[in-house]
């Protein structure tokens, strides 16, 4: 009995020094990881991450550990761990989250208890996977979570998960995250101001965690802006960004296209960048109101920039399809297309929607097999079109978006605008504005927005080349007419010149016969003038006669040309009026 109790006695203190060894340790991995944290460099913090790895083995639910990991993975711009770390704190994830797959196949709704931050009771008449939600909603939610357990877990989650989202495209979750973390770290404050004369809100005044606080933490070098003006200029954008998507969709379901796309583009152009995820979102509503506006080749290059940024875009796969399709261009609809049944495949078989468990989804996986099936039939289709011959006659017109017959000065100012557009160097500039949710993806975005502008700025070199050939063809045959026509203008000239020459040749035959016929008629009064001015030098007395009688002939004359119709002068000697 003496040998059990000192066994006993000693393994219970083993136990005790095993304990105590292994807390000292995690304090030592703490302390330092803190010490690297606060230098703020890659390297240093990667160290620190490491560390607390190493303490999070010792202890995994220690809360000093997992807040300096949230902060490095935070540091180190891994967002998405960061979301994967806490995303049981993300107020949208049971909202907005897809129905998971069991094992046996059938599809199950996500546990109630799986988000902490909402309420248990749903509202009556909501479904568990509407998508649109409301912020206010979400806030009373999140207040009601936090009346259960905010006095256990501390406003860092809030506070670091609200940076993360804003940085993966979550806005709303953001925005809702961050003011909940901003007024719990108001409240905690004022609670321990009592005693001080100034109230004050600092986060920068706080340790990472209340079980800390007899800790000194060590000195940093001092920021240009405190963590709480940081986190108030980061809510300033976020509903900024909020408020532009809002009113861009308001106009877009309203049919004002021209608006929706003015709205978009303060989104995508702005001076400030924006989270790759929601521009993503952005390129995509914007490219839906250029395919209602009839701008089809801005539509397939705003589709490029997303599927560029969100290679698992459904939408935007289905979307640029069915403008391919819409200008007969086959083969590249037929592409996108079998890349859409290949990403419903893999669905099927992982037994769950691209992505992580708290991406936004437009769809729902039990939608995707009647979706394949359709899409297998609408392939089909289209190799039977591709196989009778239907690849060359695209429609180059609607891709340009001009009208058939435009002139060669339109289908240039067209053209010359589509190329300072989307000319292939310039295919990589949205990047710059873009803020990537991992650096490490730069490289592929970068490749897959250059190859989907070079296809399609080819695409538009060879429309200009189709139409500028149709409109020089064009161009040409109305030469020839026009030519034509001059030539048929001028026989018909012609043609009326001589008509009117015979007419006068005929005129002067007629009036040549009726002077004979008048001469014929009067055969004496040319002898008598004769015999007049025969005898003129006889008698100087008779001369007044002479005259009477050739007056008399010039009078017969005038009335022969009268009845004639001719009314033109006739050449006459002066000497000969001499009367």
């Amino acid at each position: 009995m003496a040998v059990s109790s000192q066994y006993s006695s000693s393994s219970s203190i083993d136990k005790k020094n095993w304990w105590l060894t292994n807390r000292k340790i995690v304090d030592k991995y703490i302390k330092d990881a803190r010490t690297l944290i606060a230098t703020q460099e890659h390297r240093e913090v990667s160290a620190a991450l490491n560390l607390i790895d190493a303490a999070l083995a010792l202890s995994p639910r220690l809360e000093q550990a997992l807040e300096l990991k949230a902060r490095a993975l935070l540091c180190l711009r891994r967002f998405k761990d960061v979301a994967d770390m806490l995303q049981d704190y993300i107020p949208s994830f049971k909202i907005s989250g897809e129905d998971s797959v069991g094992s046996d196949g059938s599809s199950q709704q996500l546990s109630k208890d799986r988000v902490k931050l909402l309420g248990s009771s749903e509202s009556h008449g909501c479904d568990s996977s509407f998508k649109c939600f409301s912020v206010s909603d979400l806030k009373k939610k999140v207040m009601a979570g936090l009346c259960k357990n905010g006095n256990k877990e501390g406003h860092w989650r809030y506070l670091i998960l609200g940076q993360a989202c804003c940085h993966l495209g979550l806005m709303e979750d953001a925005m809702v995250l961050l003011q909940t973390g901003k007024r719990l770290a108001t409240a905690a404050f004022r609670r321990e101001s009592i005693c001080r004369s100034e109230d004050s809100f600092s986060l920068s005044d706080f340790p990472f965690s209340s079980d800390i606080s007899t800790t000194n933490p060590p000195n940093t070098p001092p920021r240009a802006l405190s963590d709480s003006e940081t986190i108030s200029n980061l809510l300033s954008h976020i509903k900024l960004l909020i408020r532009r998507r809002t009113a861009a969709l308001a106009a877009l379901d309203a049919g004002l296209y021209s608006e929706a796309i003015r709205h978009f583009s303060k989104i995508v152009d702005g001076r400030r960048g924006a989270p790759q995820g929601f521009l993503a979102e952005c390129y995509m509503y914007r490219a839906s109101a250029y395919r209602s506006a009839g701008r089809i080749a801005e539509s397939i290059a705003d589709c490029n920039r997303t599927l560029a940024l969100n290679p698992s875009c459904i939408q935007a796969l289905e979307t640029r399809a069915v403008l391919f399709e819409s200008i007969r261009c086959l083969p590249d609809c037929l592409h996108d297309l079998e890349h859409l049944k290949l990403l419903y495949n893999t669905i099927l078989r992982d037994r769950k929607l691209p992505g992580p468990a708290w991406k936004r989804q437009n769809m729902r996986y039990r939608e995707i097999p009647g979706k394949l099936c359709a899409l297998t039939v609408k392939i089909q289709e289209l190799k039977q079109r591709v196989a009778s011959g239907e690849t060359g006659n695209v429609d180059y017109y609607s891709l340009i978006g001009l009208r058939r017959g435009c002139s060669r000065s339109e289908l240039e100012r067209a053209h010359l605008l589509l190329c300072l557009r989307h000319k292939p160097d310039k295919a990589t500039n949205f990047i710059e504005r873009c803020e990537l949710s991992d650096d490490r993806d730069l490289d592929s975005v970068r490749d897959k927005a250059k190859m989907s502008a070079l296809l399609l700025y080819r695409m538009l070199q060879k429309g200009y080349s189709s139409i500028m050939a149709t409109i020089s063809d064009e161009e040409a045959t109305e030469k020839q007419r026009k030519k034509a026509a001059a030539a048929l203008q001028a026989a018909q000239a012609a043609a009326i010149q001589v008509q009117q020459q015979q007419l006068l040749q005929a005129q002067e035959c007629h009036l040549e016969r009726e002077l004979i016929k008048a001469a014929l008629r009067t055969p004496s009064k040319p002898m008598k003038t004769d015999r007049i001015g025969a005898a003129d030098n006889k008698s100087s007395t008779e001369k007044s006669t002479f005259q009477g009688v050739f007056c008399r002939d010039l009078t017969v004359v005038g009335n022969l040309l009268l009845q004639a119709g001719l009314n033109r002068p006739l050449p006459v000697k002066y000497e000969a009026l001499s009367c």
